[in-house]
């Protein structure tokens, strides 16, 4: 299996687009991301062809609705193939669970992560949605119930995976978005952080898309993250 932190996000609008970045691309060296617009343009053909290329891939769904068809959905990305999928913890304990056990004697089994809060939301706008707490405080309790489910780890910030880290230990997957290699602008996401510091955060796998879908040379902006990433963990005590 691929041992690369990184999945880039082919947050593009076409299957043609998607592929002319990952023909850019090795996938020794990073898995891929097919989110929802690129799903709901392309479709499980796109998730095929890439396989076929080599890639991993995050199916990033987010996946949020009553506990059976959660579970249908999650069992059809299994047999698709996926290497990870996600639902939002929102749904609850029993969503979460039910997504588990749809996929648990699927072979090879996708890692199964819970949503906490997106990386576009700060203390004002999670107050908009009746969430009276701090993003942090709110991932904190997202995150506890994701474990309590069974669930193999979380989507969060990585400015909360230090915390979440040393409360869940080294088992628990960390996947963190929102990630911008210094002296890259933020765009839509708020709660950012480079790759370096995401990697003594204690994140697992860093979701990057436009730093290295939108670089003049896609491969060479990845061969760039690989090796700061590769410096952090030389550097770790």
């Amino acid at each position: 299996m691929n041992a690369t932190r990184v999945i880039v996000a082919l947050d593009v609008p076409s299957g043609d687009e998607a592929l002319a970045i990952a023909r850019r691309l090795d996938p020794a060296h990073c898995r891929a991301k097919v989110g929802n617009e690129l799903f709901t343009a392309a479709g499980p053909a796109l998730v095929e062809t890439l396989q076929r290329l080599g890639f991993e891939i995050f199916l990033d769904l987010k996946y949020h609705d009553i506990p059976n068809t959660v579970a249908s959905a999650c069992r059809a990305a299994a047999r698709l193939g996926v290497w990870m999928l996600n639902v939002h913890a929102l749904g609850g304990c029993e969503m979460m669970q039910a997504a588990h056990e749809a996929v648990a004697a699927i072979s090879p089994r996708p890692l199964v992560i819970g949503v906490t809060v997106l990386t576009s939301m700060d203390e004002d706008r999670l107050r908009e949605i009746g969430i009276e707490a701090a993003p942090e405080v709110a991932v904190e309790r997202l995150a506890a119930l994701v474990a309590a489910s069974g669930l193999d780890g979380v989507v969060c910030s990585a400015q909360e995976a230090r915390m979440l880290r040393a409360r869940t230990g080294g088992a628990f997957k960390l996947v963190t978005p929102g990630i911008r290699p210094a002296g890259v602008p933020g765009d839509d996401q708020r709660r950012i952080t480079t790759p370096a510091q995401a990697v003594a955060a204690g994140a697992d796998f860093l979701v990057i898309g436009r730093p290295i879908t939108r670089a003049a040379d896609p491969q060479a902006a990845l061969r760039d993250i690989n090796a700061e990433i590769d410096r952090a963990i030389g550097a770790a005590p």
